[in-house]
């Protein structure tokens, strides 16, 4: 009975981890919707609904007492100002990134990413790698380097979004406070901001929030549940599945977002860019497999190999 009980957690727990996966997917199909609306009004309402949003929620799964702590402890707090300002970044370069065409450069950074928290591992927190580690990042690097020579320029959008969500992960590690605490004390950080530039945008008459008709403005305030609707699911998964399981799914959402690009939205893939993007792939699977083959093998928690 235990057995069965174990095996149900799990599965629901995949469920949930996969769902949050295809939902962060689809999010350039979501802020397509929000146009005419300029990315730096829908980053700044997604700050704030967010915020309403994570109020319920904190509010529901009484964590209030875990916010307040943070917002009382100064070091917590300066990482998470930071971590806010770092997640700001990727959220903007993502939204602009879809209002301008460039949803599989986006894809790439997503890709790219857990190569580049291995790095800051490496440089930062003074981890040190296996050997197959050091090859899927040397594959990595070749591949950026292929598309930078074949663009004539670097991908400055997949590399933006890549390392300012990593950097992000690092904040978020060094501050050890729980997902939806810690997201809420970020949106808390950010909404002064967000808020005066929604009130500034209103001032001007040049405010898109309410002037697009009920489905339009329906549309913009959930930008807050559609950004904590994820994590929550996210949530669920991490409390039921090991991390060798829920890690792997971290590639549906780049992937769904590159399928987007390129069937949906009709966004241009040279054979060069295709070959870039196979480099990358290579490298995720040379990193995917060592993780894995290393937690089972020393029966470690596999989070410390970065899934």
């Amino acid at each position: 009975m235990e057995v069965r009980d174990q095996r149900g957690r799990q599965r629901a727990g995949v469920v949930s981890g996969f769902t949050a996966y295809v939902l962060w997917g689809l999010f350039p199909l979501y802020w397509g919707f929000l146009e005419p609306a300029s990315p730096t009004e829908v980053l700044a309402a997604r700050v704030v609904f967010s915020l309403v949003s994570l109020a319920v929620l904190v509010t529901v799964v009484r964590q209030w007492p875990a916010v307040r702590a943070v917002l009382a402890d100064r070091r917590r707090l300066g990482i998470l100002s930071l971590a806010a300002a770092i997640v700001s970044v990727n959220w903007g370069v993502f939204i602009w990134a879809v209002a301008n065409g460039h949803v599989v450069d986006a894809s790439l950074g997503y890709f790219i990413n857990p190569l580049v928290s291995i790095a800051l591992g490496v440089v930062v927190l003074r981890e040190r790698l296996r050997p197959l580690q050091w090859l899927a990042v040397g594959i990595a690097a070749a591949a950026v380097g292929y598309a930078t020579v074949s663009a004539g320029r670097p991908p400055w959008i997949a590399l933006i979004l890549a390392c300012s969500f990593g950097l992000y992960g690092l904040a978020k590690k060094l501050a050890g406070v729980d997902a939806v605490p810690s997201l809420t004390v970020e949106m808390i950080v950010l909404t002064p901001v967000a808020g005066a530039y929604l009130a500034w945008l209103w001032a001007q008459g040049s405010l898109v929030l309410g002037a697009e008709g009920p489905a339009h403005a329906l549309l913009m305030v959930g930008a807050g549940p559609v950004t904590a609707l994820p994590l929550l699911f996210f949530g669920f998964a991490a409390h039921r599945v090991p991390l060798t399981v829920l890690g792997p799914l971290q590639y549906v959402a780049p992937t769904l977002q590159l399928i987007i690009g390129v069937l949906v939205l009709d966004e241009p893939m040279s054979p060069e860019r295709w070959l870039a993007f196979v480099g990358v792939w290579v490298a995720l699977a040379v990193f995917t497999a060592d993780a894995l083959r290393a937690a089972r093998g020393r029966g470690l928690d596999p989070a410390a190999d970065g899934l």
